[in-house]
Formats: structure tokens, C-alpha cells, sequence
């Protein structure tokens, strides 16, 4: 071991003793309004510690107490969000309700309007997948007293005929196939030419002469010929008129839409059916020698 030179060892001692006079001297020493000298030097010598821990403490509980918070709106705004999306996924479904009872209650109102002409609702529940044949499933069949061949209408006009039939469902070929096809008619010529599909949106009016006078925005509607669909339902609307070779050129643009359908209205029957307040001509019967005023009967 090291030993202390005898000088340093007298100035450590004389150190000591000044150290100890002046710390004896503190405490002895009382100011009137801070206390003791040794405590001021105290509290001085502590005070800075103190406020930095203080300071660093604060600044950790606010960073603490901060994160939690962040957390807490974080949950918050999550738990908002996914309401939101709940609320809207609700909106959507109360939309899609309305919607439906709206086109349900057209069918209603039109099979109300024609009682005579036996009818059955039906929902689509598929359309075809391929591009061969355009084609849409209905949840009515055998069962229903769906059979092959019966027309598909809308209020709007004619959609297509069944072509297949199981015990609950049944498959339709629309309009706009290119094995489809209708008995119509022009509504004001009465020109009466089949229309068919070319598995387009539009459709085509065939066997017409360019003779004959049609015009562009002419209402076509059936002609009760193909002994499917009731006369005068409607079929679509001319939208071009081209001369050909040797017929004229004729697209239709289909009255219902045949894009979007959801509801159907199946007809059940295969003979003719006349729809209410059609007149025809050739029905009307010889007025009786008596009768004063005979009968006569318009088209409408």
C-alpha cells in the first residue's frame, strides 16, 4: 500500500478541520426568514436535481398519459368506422328492398289490370354463362305449372319464351337470341313481320319490303300469330331503318330490359290470349237486320 507524503497528509487535516469549522459554523448560523445556513446551502445544492427530475418526470407521465389517449381514438375511431361501414351496408340493403317492392308492385298492378290473362310471378335467379345462347333461370317450374314454349313478359314488354322446365325452376331464352323470336307488328302501319334476336342488344324486324313505309321511333308490338303472347304487347322501338336486298333493314331496341331483369311474369297458356280492352275487326259480329246503328269496331 501507498502511503501519504507527511505534507499532503497536514493539508488534508488542515482541510478537514476548515471543512468541519465551516459546517459547524452552518448549523450554528440562523437567518431569520430561510433557517439554518446549512439548510439554504442545502436546498441550494439539491434544488437544481430536483427540478430536472421533476421536469424529465412530467415530461414522461405527458408522453404516457399521451399515448394512452392515442390508443383510446384509435379504438374509437376503428369502433366509428366499422358502424359506418355496418350503417351503410344497411342503407344499401333497405335500398334494394324498396327497389323490389316498388317492381313487385308494378307486376301486381299489371296482372291486376288484366285478370282475364292467367299469369305467374317469378323471380331470376340465374342468367347463362356462355355466349352461345342468352338465357336467364326462373325459381318457377313443373311444380308451378310452368311448361315449354309459355311466353315471359314484363310490364314493360316481352322478354322471351320457356325453353327447358325442371320441378322448381325453369329457363328462358330471351328475345335477343338468335334462335328467339316473336310474331309482331308496326302499331301504326300494322305491317305485321316476325322479330327476332341476333344475340345483340338490338333486335331485328325481318320479311318487311322497302315498300312498305316505316318510320324511325315506331312502336312494334305483338301480333298474337306465334299463338304465345297476347296481341299488342309491347315488343320494342324502331331505331333504324336501312333499304336492303331484298327486305329492309329494321333494328329494334327491345322494350324491356332485358339486361336487367329480376322479376318475370310467366304466361300460362299456349293458345292466343287477348289482353283487356282490345277490339278486333274481324271479330266483331253482323248486326242483326233490326238493329238500327251497326256495330263497328276500331283498332287502337
Amino acid at each position: 500500500m501507498v502511503g501519504i507524503p507527511s505534507r499532503h497528509k497536514s493539508l488534508v487535516l488542515l482541510t478537514g478541520v476548515i471543512v468541519l469549522q465551516i459546517l459547524m459554523l452552518a448549523v450554528q448560523i440562523k437567518r431569520d426568514s430561510e433557517g439554518r445556513l446549512i439548510r439554504v446551502w442545502t436546498v441550494g445544492a439539491v434544488s437544481p436535481f430536483e427540478k430536472a427530475g421533476n421536469s424529465g418526470f412530467g415530461w414522461f407521465r405527458n408522453t404516457w398519459r399521451h399515448y394512452f389517449a392515442l390508443q383510446n381514438t384509435t379504438k374509437e375511431n376503428e369502433e366509428i368506422r366499422r358502424e359506418n361501414d355496418a350503417l351503410k351496408l344497411q342503407i344499401a340493403q333497405l335500398q334494394g328492398k324498396a327497389a323490389e317492392a316498388d317492381r313487385l308492385a308494378v307486376l301486381l298492378n299489371f296482372r291486376q289490370a288484366h285478370t282475364e290473362v292467367p299469369m305467374l310471378g317469378a323471380r331470376v335467379i340465374a342468367t347463362g354463362a356462355g355466349t352461345a345462347s342468352l338465357t336467364i333461370r326462373l325459381d318457377r317450374g313443373e311444380r308451378d305449372g310452368v311448361r315449354k314454349n309459355m311466353g315471359v313478359i314484363t310490364p314493360d314488354g316481352v322478354v322471351g319464351k320457356v325453353v327447358e322446365t325442371y320441378p322448381n325452376a325453369s329457363q328462358v331464352l330471351l328475345l335477343t337470341d338468335k334462335e328467339s323470336g316473336v310474331g309482331a307488328m308496326l302499331a301504326d302501319s300494322r305491317i305485321q313481320s316476325p322479330v327476332g334476336g341476333q344475340g345483340e342488344p338490338l333486335l331485328v324486324m325481318k320479311y318487311v319490303p322497302n315498300d312498305d313505309e316505316v318510320n324511325q321511333g315506331e312502336r312494334v308490338i305483338t301480333s298474337g300469330m306465334d299463338r304465345i303472347f297476347p296481341r299488342d304487347l309491347p315488343v320494342g322501338t324502331v331505331t333504324e331503318i336501312k333499304p336492303g336486298n331484298p327486305f329492309k333493314q329494321i333494328r329494334i331496341k327491345p322494350a324491356a330490359n332485358l339486361e336487367r331483369l329480376e322479376e318475370v311474369l310467366v304466361l300460362l297458356s299456349l293458345r292466343p290470349l287477348e289482353t283487356k280492352n282490345e277490339e278486333h275487326p274481324d271479330s266483331a259480329k253482323p248486326a242483326s237486320p233490326s238493329a238500327a246503328n251497326p256495330p263497328s269496331a276500331g283498332r287502337r
